[in-house]
């Protein structure tokens, strides 16, 4: 006899919107920057009005560098080009990225840069921009988990012999129009941010306030309704172009932000786990979900689910690996098998529920992506890109090691290490600002 449902925990998500899936799109699914890169250049070399870029870590190597100078070219055609950065994660390059895009016509915006030591005391500055998004002319979009950074270069191990296990979606159709409103209110917070008192000191002296706040609200404003946003994109294109993919697909553009959408990716995962009917295969490299998202997975696997998590097996941060090993005899013991990436770096974020729903994007499941960063994912409702996804799963699952069952007598030990574990992130949690169950 089926469970119950869980009247708390719906009632707990209902104030949370779902993801707006709209059809007549494209994708791609591609495989580290070795397939991004060229697919990202081409688009670039083509545009012909204006190219929006976000991403977390810009670094100054050689995939760096040749990205800088295509943004350089394509401004030198008179194009628009606007690239954000995140303040911590490209902090290193900042100095790099000035000089390579001084006097070319790209403009550069830095979201909560930490550029003195008391940046660290302002409000939020542990809530990073997180999202790598990349539009072109309206006509191509790319989401994901991949920043501008060499495959086979880490920011804290140096060079790798192989390249980190990362992926991205490159779309066409109208869900780019979403992608392009998500890229131009991160470029004008970022801006906003470094302007913020001249700004309110314009604001305070035009002749038409309110007016003036009304399109300020707009410039930074996320997407509301990626349908909305979808349609205005497609209007005035012909019936032909809307529908010149190979394979038309539904798909939605989900954001995690600090204002409306605040656990929409968690709701999206936790939802399409619940619906699960036989397969659930998870990829992430930082993996320290919450109660209702374990749960999830709990039930799914009690009713027969095949739930599959692989997560890094070789680590870039020990505490990220010890959050991860802290849950391991709760769900060992629940059923849900677990493996651990070893070839090299794990970087990807990736799902796919009974091949027929997946999502890529630069979401982990852990509390800094759930609750804090700006995050992005793609969510795909079709059998073909569902199918693709699940191939990668399997050939990284093929080349890892599968978490034996020795984690379920933890011991004394198993105890104390998830007792701190949780109060680490409950600390680090209310520091950042956020509130109430995780």
């Amino acid at each position: 006899m089926d469970k119950a449902p869980d009247l708390d925990s719906l009632r707990a998500w209902s104030g949370i919107p779902q993801p707006e899936f709209v059809g007549g799109n494209a994708l791609r699914l591609l495989r580290g920057g070795d397939e991004l890169f060229p697919a990202q250049a081409a688009a670039i070399d083509a545009a012909i009005h204006e190219v929006w870029l976000a991403t977390y870590i810009f670094h100054f190597d050689a995939a760096g560098a040749a990205l800088a100078a295509q943004l350089v070219a394509a401004a030198g055609r008179g194009l628009r080009v606007r690239v954000v950065v995140d303040g911590f994660g490209s902090r290193a390059s900042l100095p790099w990225l000035a000089q390579q895009f001084d006097g070319s016509g790209v403009a550069l915006a830095v979201f909560r840069p930490i550029d003195r030591w008391y940046s660290w005391l302002q409000p939020g500055q542990l809530r990073r921009l997180h999202q790598k998004l990349c539009v072109v002319d309206l006509d191509h979009a790319f989401v994901g988990g991949i920043n501008i950074i060499d495959d086979r270069v880490d920011l804290n191990h140096g060079a790798t012999e192989q390249p980190r296990l990362d992926f991205a979606v490159g779309l066409s159709g109208p869900l780019v129009q979403a992608v392009a409103q998500a890229a131009r209110a991160l470029w004008t917070r970022a801006q906003l941010g470094d302007d913020f008192g001249q700004e309110l000191l314009a604001l305070a002296r035009s002749s038409e306030p309110k007016a003036r706040l009304k399109r300020l609200w707009r410039g930074v404003r996320m997407p509301r309704s990626a349908s909305k946003a979808a349609r205005r994109g497609a209007m005035g294109r012909s019936r032909h172009e809307q529908s010149a993919g190979k394979n038309p697909v539904y798909a939605a553009f989900v954001l995690r932000d600090n204002l409306r959408r605040r656990r929409t990716i968690e709701r999206a995962y936790v939802d399409a786990i619940r619906s699960a009917q036989y397969q659930v295969d998870l990829m992430t490299p930082y993996f320290y979900p919450g109660h209702a998202f374990r749960k999830a997975l709990r039930d799914a696997a009690k009713r027969g689910v095949r739930v599959r998590l692989l997560l890094q097996g070789k680590l870039d941060y020990r505490i990220a690996g010890m959050a991860a090993q802290a849950l391991y005899a709760e769900l060992l013991g629940h059923g849900v098998s677990i493996y651990e990436y070893m070839p090299a770096y794990l970087h990807a974020k990736i799902c796919v529920v009974d091949e027929s729903w997946a999502t890529v994007g630069s979401s982990n499941i852990d509390p800094l992506s759930l609750l804090l960063n700006l995050e992005a994912n793609v969510i795909v409702r079709d059998a073909e890109f569902a199918r693709a996804v699940a191939r990668q799963f399997d050939a990284a699952a093929a080349l890892s090691r599968q978490v034996d069952r020795h984690y379920l007598d933890g011991g004394v030990r198993g105890v104390l290490r998830r007792a701190l574990v949780a109060w680490l992130a409950y600390v680090y949690l209310r520091v950042a600002g956020a509130t109430g169950r995780y």
